[in-house]
């Protein structure tokens, strides 16, 4: 192999390597534009699979990984006398008994909307109306989903001990309830005919429809909504957070279990709950995208030796073309050896070559998106965000190409040490 390397750099086989490339351009160019493509598709789909991976989960981005929510359903086994059908509610009591018999557990934040879900309300200040999402939380609840901050204050412990009447308003309420330009710390609104000061504003982290809907909340104290708006000690739904260390499945189950106890719901009940856990959406998405990098691979493996192919083809026919030159070099005295590493050489150069071009046109082609899509919010590509192939894609992409230009290098090698000297140098 290092004699087979010194072939290619040496200044002199080099230069006699490019003067044959270059005598036959249209069938050099057809012959490595299979190899090129084959790399360039593998960079492509495995990069556009990582755009579509980042973009979803960058709209899970706000919710932490080992994060879980519960809403209560219908049951639907009879169990210690009751019913089968039973309508399963939620109050304090019962979150205060999970939080002090769960061992899983790092936080549990209930919550409660106005109108139900995704119910709308109209807030107001003064002649300023707007239709908004209003919630009623915990601060643990920015543990599990992270609202930033933009200025004043999140909700916090006092807020709910003291039961005040307090808001932390979505950009997108402070804009059309204050303006942009206006301080909306301190500022008075209207829920439902209940008055709110203003606290604090806060964004998103994520994007499109989902950041939408995150601006254009209110946040109240979970402890002033159920007084303010009579839900007494209601709870619609639980938001958990577990230890990272326990498997969401684990924790789910475990949850699960001390919730059936308390609420005398029979354990094998499936559907007295509903509930979805952040871990398992990652897990899916890891899944599903690490099915599309390997068939990204198999395909632009297969378009890959296709081209391959091609050059094996081609060289073949190049050294049955130079069948009188080979014959002389023998005569001269060129060893089998030689005649062998030249034609691996130049085999192994032109897949090089032609797989490095298809390298860098793919990953400038996935650079190109990416920057077209962060300069332009008018081409926002919903859940196809940041594109990116990693050096370690590309470099192992190279490097299974060089080894099957090797490897077809060989047949056409063989060909050419196969020719008897003395009828080569008879052959026109």
């Amino acid at each position: 192999m290092n004699k087979l390397f010194k072939t290619l750099f040496d200044r002199d086989h080099f230069l006699e390597l490019i003067q044959i490339l270059i005598q036959r351009p249209l069938r050099t160019a057809l012959s490595g534009l299979g190899v090129g493509w084959g790399l360039f598709m593998i960079i492509i789909t495995i990069g556009s699979a990582n755009g579509l991976e980042n973009g979803v989960s960058q709209d899970l981005g706000d919710a932490a990984k080992n994060s879980m929510f519960i809403w209560t359903q219908s049951t639907s086994i009879p169990y210690k006398g009751f019913k089968r059908g039973r309508r399963v509610d939620l109050t304090i009591s019962d979150v205060e008994y999970l939080r002090s018999n769960s061992q899983t557990l790092v936080a549990l934040a209930p919550q409660n909307e106005l109108g139900g879900w995704r119910g709308s309300n109209n807030v107001t200040r003064g002649i300023k109306t707007g239709a908004f999402t209003v919630f009623g939380e915990y601060p643990e609840q920015r543990l599990i989903e992270a609202k930033p901050i933009e200025i004043g204050r999140h909700i916090n412990n006092q807020d709910i001990a003291d039961r005040r009447k307090i808001a932390v308003i979505g950009k997108r309420v402070r804009d059309i309830l204050f303006g942009a330009d206006d301080d909306p710390i301190g500022g008075s609104i209207r829920i439902n005919g209940v008055n709110f000061v203003v606290v604090g504003v806060f964004g998103s982290l994520r994007d499109g429809e989902d950041a939408e809907e995150d601006l254009q909340s209110v946040l109240i104290p979970f402890s002033t909504f159920n007084q303010s708006f009579n839900y007494g000690d209601e709870v619609s739904w639980l938001c958990l957070l577990f230890d990272e260390n326990v498997h969401a499945d684990s924790a789910a189950t475990e949850v699960m279990s001390v919730l059936k106890s308390r609420l005398s719901i029979h354990p094998d009940d499936d559907r007295a709950f509903g509930y979805w856990t952040v871990a398992e959406e990652y897990e899916q998405i890891q899944s599903v995208f690490g099915a599309i990098r390997w068939v990204s691979f198999v395909f632009g493996g297969l378009a890959l030796l296709a081209g391959i192919i091609g050059i094996m083809n081609i060289m073949l026919i190049t050294v049955r073309e130079r069948t009188n030159e080979l014959g002389i070099r023998r005569a001269l005295g060129a060893s089998p050896g030689m005649i062998v590493r030249q034609i691996m050489g130049e085999t192994l150069f032109l897949t090089s070559l032609f797989g490095v071009i298809g390298a860098v046109l793919g990953v400038a082609t996935i650079e190109g998106i990416d920057v077209l899509l962060q300069s332009s919010p008018s081409m926002d590509g919903g859940s196809f965000r940041n594109p990116e192939v990693s050096v370690d894609i590309v470099i192992k992409s190279l490097a299974v190409m060089v080894v099957m230009g090797a490897f077809a290098g060989v047949l056409p090698a063989l060909r050419a040490v196969s020719i008897r000297p003395v009828e080569a140098i008879r052959t026109e």
